[in-house]
């Protein structure tokens, strides 16, 4: 696979090539960890490890502090409550993310979708996190992707809890990428990695979500991309906070 990456790189950036590329490179369905690797060599290791450096350490307190000024709801409660949980706390309530996972989709909420349009119409920040990461417990995985529409990438997470997950997959063209990792934050880091390995572009209403990410936290194409003034504004107040480390 790492030989055959800038054949793959040119197949997929063909408009007509990147819907057989998991037909004509099916290890993408069965060997974890190979997203990861063709995003390397797109960029480098130290681009690709920025949002498991970083986003624990600096951008989730400061993350949580800023949604605490968003209208209170009760899922906007729940989050933050999850998101300062220590890993691993409380793990028995069935209903909640864990801590890593809880603190992304808090970003979310504080860089909600777009105004729509008459293709696209809005939706609510809560019904983006639903678009984003769906939990499944129940139904056969091949029964999950009958009943998927979305061409954009987004993150399947199987278990009996939200809190307990065993499982995380990259969802495209109704295709399971296993993900390596087994933490939600590394899940996710695979998630946004895939846009660019496979040459998709992001979904309108995480258009904020993921360029604040994609500039911000990876530092990919800062100052090219189209941000809005809400992403600028928050990204001034994060990178302003003071680095605050912890000591057990």
């Amino acid at each position: 696979m790492r030989e055959t990456f800038e054949h793959r790189q040119k197949l997929i950036k063909d408009a007509n090539g990147r819907t057989d590329i998991l037909t004509t490179f099916p290890r993408f369905l069965d060997t974890k960890g190979l997203s990861d690797q063709d995003f390397s060599l797109l960029f480098n290791e130290e681009t690709s490890s920025r949002l498991l450096q970083k986003w624990d350490v600096f951008f989730t307190p400061n993350v949580i502090k800023e949604a605490k000024h968003l209208t209170s709801t009760p899922e906007l409660r729940s989050l933050v409550q999850s998101a300062e949980s220590p890993q691993g706390y409380d793990q028995d309530r069935a209903s909640t993310y864990d801590q890593e996972l809880a603190s992304l989709l808090l970003l979310l909420h504080l860089l909600p979708p777009p105004p729509g349009g008459q293709k696209s119409p809005k939706i609510s920040a809560c019904d983006a996190v639903k678009r984003l990461v769906f939990h499944k417990s129940c139904c056969s995985l091949e029964e999950h992707l009958r009943g998927q529409l979305s061409l954009q990438p987004y993150l399947l997470a199987v278990g009996h809890q939200q809190s307990k997950i065993d499982n995380f997959y990259i969802v495209m063209d109704k295709s399971l990428i296993p993900c390596q990792a087994n933490r939600s934050l590394g899940a996710f880091d695979e998630l946004f990695k895939a846009h660019f390995v496979f040459n998709v572009s992001y979904d309108a209403a995480f258009m904020n979500f993921y360029t604040f990410l994609q500039t911000t936290v990876y530092n990919i194409d800062v100052g090219k991309m189209k941000e809005s003034p809400r992403g600028r504004d928050l990204r001034a107040r994060l990178l302003n906070q003071p680095l605050v480390l912890s000591c057990e």
